[in-house]
């Protein structure tokens, strides 16, 4: 089986609070990937509380985001509806399937993720490859590459850098080479230009 990992495609960090231009790029492209995606997605949730900016990261990045509950802290609208569809092609009980595949995370990485990934491989199922596409690369893509590499360490994991964005080009671009460096695969990754 092949496990489709969709990062943080969330309100906020497409054209809310902490939007930019190359993760609203990004929602037609994945979500094309996701409708024929031949295997299980499963996506994360930036979730915060109301407190935010109380927390270590709220001190450090001081903008409220992802508030639980909020429209920022809702999937784009699009993503759900291609994670829908694609669902139902597994199974009568869509609701169901999509309610099991999301993974909402205090925090940049989700162990409850990491945990589930490693449960599905106890309980004898076999995972093949595990793609993480979403943003921000440099933060919440990498944060759940390594973390499932720690749960998962024989398993193929790789990211798909031309379904990520990060808050900037150039620190896509350094977590790309960060992930490569701990032994993730990196695909479709745009050529430099001489």
């Amino acid at each position: 089986m092949n496990v489709l990992i969709v990062v943080d495609m969330q309100n906020d960090f497409i054209d809310g609070a902490l939007g930019t231009k190359e993760a609203c790029e990004l929602v037609p492209k994945l979500t094309e990937q996701i409708k024929n995606f031949d295997g299980l997605v499963l996506a994360t949730r930036d979730t915060h509380r109301e407190d935010y900016l109380d927390t270590m990261e709220g001190k450090k990045l001081p903008v409220v985001h992802c508030v639980k509950g909020t429209e920022g802290w809702e999937l784009h609208s699009e993503i759900v509806k291609a994670m829908k569809e694609q669902a139902e092609k597994r199974t009568a009980d869509k609701k169901a399937v999509f309610e099991r595949s999301m993974f909402d995370k205090p925090t940049f990485g989700s162990i409850e993720l990491g945990q589930y990934l490693e449960g599905v491989k106890e309980r004898g199922g076999k995972i093949d490859c595990i793609t993480l596409a979403g943003v921000c690369t440099d933060i919440c893509v990498i944060s759940n590459a390594l973390l499932i590499k720690a749960f998962l360490p024989e398993t193929k994991i790789q990211v798909d850098a031309s379904l990520c964005a990060g808050v900037t080009v150039k620190s896509h671009k350094t977590a790309l080479q960060a992930m490569k460096a701990c032994q993730i695969n990196v695909i479709n990754e745009e050529k430099e230009k001489e």
